[in-house]
């Protein structure tokens, strides 16, 4: 019975990863876009969003089916619940990146910041590769791994102020921008909140391995709160 589960459990594990990836690729679609002006590519990621979506139900459908029928012991058990808990931080980040597509539909005529658009590449390289560790760390059970990563969401939440700043400056000079500029801010924000995330991702990693349930927050995101 035991070995069912734990071949159950693999199944549900890979189809977790799975869309993690996809979620991953998706935030770097909605951000070329965004910087590249791309509505096109930008309408097609929001149709795709139902993919998702419908992805992750089935994933927890099948992790509430396996606790019903296997009654797994309480280890097991813990490592199901991981799953069910993460999964849900995986669904928000694909929605953040299709608010980021969102935000490339609405813009109106053609501001452009490459300051600010190379901070928002660098954003978006630093999450998508603490995207890929944080789900490294879960399959492999690296606690370590999972607090360095969750660390790193200083740089993100710095980045995220940086520009607030630089937007708040270029208004008191030109409030005439104010539009223009407040996409750029939510861009940032959007990527800030998949930091966010993928820090809790980091906390289900730590509660599958050791059962202690710790929440993550670093000093400069509470500052920012």
């Amino acid at each position: 019975m035991h070995e069912i589960f734990l071949d159950e459990l693999k199944k549900l594990n890979t189809s977790f990863m799975e869309l993690g990836v996809f979620v991953n690729d998706q935030i770097d679609l909605a951000t070329r876009a965004f910087v590249d002006h791309d509505k096109t590519v930008a309408k097609d990621l929001v149709k795709k969003h139902s993919q998702i979506q419908d992805e992750a139900t089935k994933i927890e459908e099948e992790a509430l089916k396996l606790m019903a029928l296997q009654q797994p012991v309480a280890t097991d058990f813990r490592v199901v619940i991981s799953i069910l808990k993460a999964i849900t931080d995986i669904e928000r980040i694909g929605e953040n990146s299709v608010s980021i597509s969102w935000e490339t539909i609405r813009l109106k005529g053609n501001p452009r910041s490459s300051e600010v658009e190379a901070i928002i590449s660098e954003m978006t390289h630093n999450v998508r590769r603490m995207l890929v560790q944080v789900l490294t760390a879960y399959v492999q059970d690296d606690e370590k791994m999972a607090r360095e990563v969750a660390a790193r969401d200083t740089e993100i939440d710095l980045a995220y102020v940086k520009v607030r700043q630089m937007i708040i400056d270029k208004i008191e000079k030109d409030p005439q921008k104010a539009v223009a500029s407040s996409s750029y801010f939510m861009v940032t924000r959007l990527l800030e909140r998949i930091g966010d995330h993928i820090v809790n991702l980091a906390s289900w990693v730590i509660y599958k391995t050791s059962g202690e349930l710790e929440k993550l927050e670093n000093e400069t995101e509470v500052q920012t709160k």
